[in-house]
């Protein structure tokens, strides 16, 4: 054996991240400065920015103004940021993340627009676009500043405010991804109006996922205020999304945000409901999944 003259050498150093996470109505207003601020407080003199916005098909059915009333908003309170070509609208849902034209179709927009380090990508829809288009960000220049604004119960509660972005890929969910935090999250309350009654339902398994993890008080609330939220008022919808995310954040900066360690406590009832979306191709709700597999672990473990 032939030993090396030179010794070992180590590297040892901490990245420090910091994002918010806003809460807010009505976000493209002309009259709510909640994303003017923001994208203000970026600026630096003589800078000039470009954004791509990416759109979730669904939302656009419900909101059948909303692109005109993102592009108005730009052109009238944020001039210094200009958006690219036409925003770009996709099918979400989980199928979004098994496409790999979708995904190719907006890596080339990356490409085609310029979108390089110092642009924005914006997304706005449920879960499974917000992971898509993360995990564009994520890898497209090795980082794009990604700002996510969250319309689904579940990702303004869960995903939206995290740090993972994600396709699926082998016929496995999740196979490809990154953790790599957004910019800037926006939940927009008057969004959730749009869900069916389904997708408001099963959002709220990812806050009892949560609160049975973290807080026991918290728990007791959701459980005190049961019919309020299957009555669909706002209000009590707003405090629930609020403390989850609350919680979330607080398990990121305080735990093991890349899961470098072996205790994954917010994946409790993931296993099984990871299994079970690709058994039922996707007819399964992630929340429904979640809550089937909540009670999968516990009957397990307990």
């Amino acid at each position: 054996m032939i030993e090396s003259s030179f010794s070992p050498l180590f590297s040892q150093f901490q990245v420090q991240y910091r994002y918010s996470v806003q809460f807010t109505k009505g976000l493209f207003d002309l009259k709510n400065p909640c994303l003017v601020d923001f994208l203000a407080s970026e600026k630096k003199d003589g800078d000039s920015k470009k954004v791509l916005v990416v759109l979730d098909q669904g939302l656009v059915t419900h909101y059948p103004n909303l692109v005109s009333e993102i592009q108005t908003y730009f052109k009238e309170l944020i001039p210094f940021v200009r958006l690219t070509g036409d925003i770009m609208v996709i099918p979400g849902g989980e199928e979004c993340k098994n496409s790999p034209q979708l995904w190719e179709s907006l890596v080339k927009a990356v490409d085609v627009h310029g979108i390089d380090r110092h642009s924005y990508i914006i997304t706005i829809g449920g879960g499974a676009i917000l992971d898509l288009v993360g995990y564009v960000a994520a890898v497209s220049h090795r980082g794009i500043r990604l700002i996510r604004i969250p319309t689904t119960v579940l990702s303004q509660n869960d995903s939206g405010v995290g740090v993972k972005n994600s396709i699926n890929f082998q016929g496995k969910k999740n196979f490809l991804g990154t953790f790599a935090p957004p910019i800037a999250v926006f939940n927009d309350l008057l969004f959730l109006e749009s869900l069916e009654e389904r997708d408001w339902r099963s959002g709220m398994a990812e806050a009892i996922k949560v609160s049975l993890i973290k807080d026991k008080v918290f728990f007791g609330w959701i459980e005190s205020h049961a019919q309020s939220l299957k009555d669909r008022d706002l209000e009590t919808m707003a405090y629930l999304v609020h403390r989850c995310a609350e919680l979330h954040m607080e398990h990121i900066a305080k735990g093991d945000p890349f899961e470098f360690g072996s205790s994954r406590p917010l994946d409790f009832g993931h296993w099984a409901a990871h299994k079970l979306e690709y058994l039922t191709e996707f007819s399964l709700r992630h929340g429904e999944a979640v809550a089937i597999g909540m009670i999968y672990d516990k009957s397990y473990f307990f």
